[in-house]
């Protein structure tokens, strides 16, 4: 097999003290995403589609929130370890897709940073990252402003081209 395809999704919910981080980038706003790590639903979103090409479950099975070593814990780094996981196992990245959906706060001023954070932390030419956000038009939770999800799906390649 030559390539694989993964898809992944994650939801936090939004809340008074805590840091908002999404996509590796801290952005200054009144509410931050609530859960075990810092919630980054971007790169958990990234992380999972990755883990799913390589058919490797998620990062629940991975870093499980039972495991205190992973409170609070950065979400890059986390992504960096599946990362290596991925190149170990003979894989290269043809390119990834991703889709950040929240009512507020504005992210189009952060996408850029986002990419280019996630072209580092997986070693690949932005070209092959998109990173994009999209408004809920005010509808169902998203709407509210109660949190936040992230979408992405990804192409690996097999790096021996086998």
């Amino acid at each position: 097999m030559q390539f694989r395809i993964g898809q992944g999704f994650d939801f936090h919910p939004l809340e008074r003290d805590c840091r908002l981080v999404l996509g590796g980038v801290q952005i200054e706003y009144s509410h931050g995403l609530r859960g075990h790590s810092d919630a980054d639903v971007a790169v958990h979103a990234l992380a999972n589609a990755i883990l799913g090409a390589l058919g490797q479950g998620d990062l629940g099975r991975h870093f499980p929130d039972t495991d205190g070593r992973y409170k609070d814990a950065d979400s890059i780094t986390l992504l960096s370890t599946v990362w290596r996981l991925t190149v170990d196992s003979g894989w290269r990245l043809g390119n990834a897709d991703l889709t950040i959906v929240a009512q507020r706060p504005r992210l189009a001023p952060h996408l850029a940073a986002m990419r280019s954070r996630l072209a580092a932390t997986l070693g690949s030419e932005e070209s092959r990252i998109s990173v994009k956000a999209s408004s809920p038009e005010g509808l169902g939770a998203l709407g509210r402003g109660e949190g936040i999800s992230a979408a992405a799906v990804v192409l690996l390649e097999s790096a021996s081209g086998q």
